[in-house]
């Protein structure tokens, strides 16, 4: 997954998921989050329980996975692993593109599994497979490349999936002892924050950050401006709250409360202008834009939209969440 999807997964899932009927809003498990590397960059999680009681859903999450996912998906559905009903939470991440190796993706899905069964499946798959730990992984793909998806279950309750190395250092952590998500002290301390407060949340360093700012507004990017500024964002929490109706909040993390807000005049300029430009070609995406709330909060900069069902139905049905990858 690059960059670009990974980004995409978290914004649009917050725009998305809470239009679910109202529900207490699950909790990730510590322990869970702990599976992770310390050298995640984004880090993102879905009550998929509470997401797949929308009649919609599907057909959103169809135009949001890249092929290679939605290919992935099918694959698991022909070892008898049915996400759609399995799955329980979804916690994933991305770990940053380095010297060594290209951005990697590593996720694990929370449900009731029975792995004696699945397993015994994908041995008559006759799919390439290699042993770590104790565990068998299987590729979907050749098993050499390092874009290679691999899948396991580290117990009956817990499935995980992801590139190679990015799975090897899961188990690093498991095994070896090295640094986890909890020893982060830029994503963790977020994670704490948000965690539990809706049906999704993310949470970005800097880098996602910037990335994702660039994506949502290309304009805003653009500025001559932007650049100095963009350097003064250090992360961002994204957070759905479905209590009453859906209010999508973005919450920049600033280096200081003059930079957000300069950010928020900014964003403000950038969205007026965006609002222009769909006016004709996506009224639903333009009267989303025109409900944006940006407001300056000491160093940290918030971005609300709130979002109808009708509004929700009308954006889908002109792909406006489409990922062309």
């Amino acid at each position: 997954m690059s960059k670009k999807a990974a980004w995409g997964l978290a914004l649009v899932a917050a725009l998305a998921i809470g239009a679910v009927p109202a529900a207490r809003a699950s909790t990730l498990d510590s322990q869970v989050v702990a599976l992770f590397p310390k050298s995640v960059g984004e880090f993102a999680y879905a009550d998929m329980k509470g997401a797949q009681r929308h009649q919609w859903f599907p057909q959103l999450e169809q135009q949001i996975l890249p092929a290679r996912f939605r290919q992935f998906e099918a694959f698991l559905k022909s070892a008898g692993i049915n996400p759609a009903t399995q799955v329980e939470q979804l916690a994933f991440a991305a770990i940053p593109a380095s010297e060594k190796s290209p951005e990697e993706v590593l996720g694990v899905a929370l449900g009731e599994f029975q792995p004696d069964t699945a397993d015994a499946n994908l041995k008559r798959l006759k799919l390439p497979t290699k042993h770590v730990h104790g565990y068998t992984l299987y590729a979907f793909g050749s098993g050499a490349s390092p874009y290679d998806i691999f899948f396991f279950f580290l117990d009956p309750n817990t499935a995980v999936f992801g590139q190679g190395d990015a799975i090897n250092k899961m188990l690093a952590v498991r095994f070896n002892g090295e640094p986890s998500l909890l020893d982060n002290n830029e994503l963790y301390p977020l994670i704490d924050q948000v965690n539990g407060q809706g049906l999704i949340w993310a949470v970005l360093d800097r880098h996602y950050t910037r990335l994702g700012l660039r994506q949502m507004l290309p304009e805003v990017a653009q500025a001559q401006q932007s650049a100095l500024l963009f350097q003064k964002i250090h992360s961002m929490i994204i957070s759905v709250d479905d209590s009453s109706g859906i209010d999508t909040k973005f919450e920049a993390v600033c280096a200081s409360p003059t930079d957000a807000d300069n950010l928020a005049a900014l964003l403000q300029a950038g969205i007026l202008y965006r609002r222009y430009q769909v006016s004709q070609s996506n009224p639903a995406f333009a009267k989303l834009l025109d409900q944006a709330q940006v407001a300056p909060r000491g160093d940290r900069l918030d971005l609300e939209f709130d979002l109808s069902e009708s509004q929700m139905v009308g954006l889908i049905a002109r792909r406006t969440f489409a990922v062309s990858m």
